[in-house]
């Protein structure tokens, strides 16, 4: 589905991805991990082009997205759905209107359908009965919910989600994590999750890749990482201080 190939990236001088290659597989889950400040959140960015690289390709079915402009642009990233790291609801709109959005904006699809889709994705994260309520009113796990509702409502191929456990609770992390399983399996989405919680998301992952000093160390399934030899990648999942990554 994705395949991003010798990705390079600077800000101001300082070289955050240092030659990232990485195959996202079609249908699965893959988790990006690693330190904060190593550049995952960049490297999404980069999958949907909301940054153009250095250096590099990334193509998402064959199409190297990098050149791409306007309209063909457009084209790609329709195939996205984003669960940004705050859940980014609006929050003036209740929690239907934040679901309808996408599809009020992007698609001609008539009221009563739109009604019937975020009506479908609401139910699927566990919020049927919440659609005339405003974020204000509902918990974080709640919001992180209706953030998934409103990604997947357009009915995307693929859905990023950066850091979506931001801030909760380990029960909630838990079911969020449990939540995008069931969804993955549901809706039949690529996915691919930058995440923190190790080794947690190593149990809806069918793919794990470690990013570090800018780029890919390892990846493989979550039991092969877990039994990685690679000290670094030992050392983060343990989370001890010893080790070839030092402490900032």
């Amino acid at each position: 589905m994705i395949e991003v190939r010798d990705l390079y990236k600077a800000f101001d001088g300082q070289q955050v991805l240092r030659g990232v290659s990485l195959t996202i597989s079609q249908g699965r889950i893959t988790a990006i991990i690693g330190r904060s400040g190593t550049g995952k959140s960049v490297l999404l960015k980069h999958l949907i082009r909301l940054l153009r690289p250095d250096r590099g390709q990334v193509l998402v079915d064959g199409v190297d997205v990098v050149p791409l402009r306007g309209r063909a642009l457009d084209r790609v990233r329709a195939k996205f759905g984003v669960l940004f790291q705050g859940g980014a609801l609006f929050d003036s709109l209740t929690v239907f209107e934040n679901v309808a959005f996408p599809l009020r904006e992007k698609t001609p699809l008539p009221e009563p359908e739109v009604a019937h889709r975020v009506g479908e994705r609401l139910e699927a994260v566990g919020l049927a009965d919440m659609g005339h309520k405003f974020p204000a009113e509902i918990s974080g796990g709640m919001r992180k919910r209706v953030a998934l509702a409103r990604a997947l409502v357009t009915d995307p191929q693929i859905v990023l989600f950066d850091e979506p456990t931001t801030g909760l609770d380990p029960i909630m992390l838990n079911a969020i994590h449990h939540l995008i399983a069931d969804t993955q399996r549901r809706f039949g989405f690529t996915g691919v999750v930058v995440s923190h919680d190790v080794p947690d998301v190593f149990e809806i992952a069918h793919q794990v890749a470690m990013l570090h000093e800018g780029t890919i160390v390892a990846a493989g399934p979550p039991d092969q990482m877990l039994r990685s030899d690679d000290p670094r990648v030992h050392q983060f999942i343990t989370g001890r201080a010893e080790g070839p990554i030092r402490p900032s």
